[in-house]
């Protein structure tokens, strides 16, 4: 025989097994009570596995915000500008390096771009550098950060950046 006989053979007997397979599965999905019970809380399991994660992500990033607010807080920024430049590199270089890192590291670069934002002359200018540089993930929790800032020196929230990000997070802090 020739291959391309064996392989048109291979083919077909292929598309005959995934024909039977679906005529099968339609068949029990239709006919079968327990399959389509079955079916149902695979859905709802898939369902609420979802949600469960969902809600796992959005308190681990509340408690992210809130922490970096709190460690941000108690930084001691140099004053002079040689020393917020040589501060300002220092941390660039730090969030970089944890961003090649992987989607891992994403939480821990979060601080260092946060804090170089903090000894910048010119925030929106640097603002807009990151959106095209640092990756998505990491911007968006900056700009929440920095959100969540904005509100508490508006006086929307408590007093400071960290009873904000408190608030905001449900995450109790020790605001001195």
């Amino acid at each position: 025989m020739k291959t391309s006989t064996i392989s048109l053979i291979t083919a077909g007997v292929l598309a005959t097994s995934a024909v039977g397979y679906i005529l099968y599965f339609d068949f029990q999905r239709r006919n079968n009570p327990n399959f389509r019970k079955q079916l149902r809380r695979e859905r709802k399991m898939a369902e609420l596995a979802k949600k469960e994660a969902e809600e796992n992500s959005k308190k681990s990033s509340l408690q992210l915000i809130e922490k970096v607010i709190h460690e941000s807080t108690e930084e001691q920024y140099p004053t002079s500008p040689a020393d917020k430049e040589k501060y300002f590199l220092e941390q660039i270089g730090k969030g970089e390096q944890l961003c090649l890192q992987g989607p891992s590291a994403y939480d821990d670069a979060v601080l260092p771009f946060y804090k170089a934002i903090k000894v910048y002359p010119a925030p929106e200018e640097l603002l807009t550098i990151y959106e095209k540089t640092i990756p998505g993930p990491v911007f968006e929790t900056i700009i929440k950060i920095l959100t969540i800032e904005q509100k508490a020196k508006m006086g929307e929230h408590n007093d400071t950046p960290e009873a904000a990000a408190a608030s905001a997070t449900g995450v109790d802090v020790d605001v001195e």
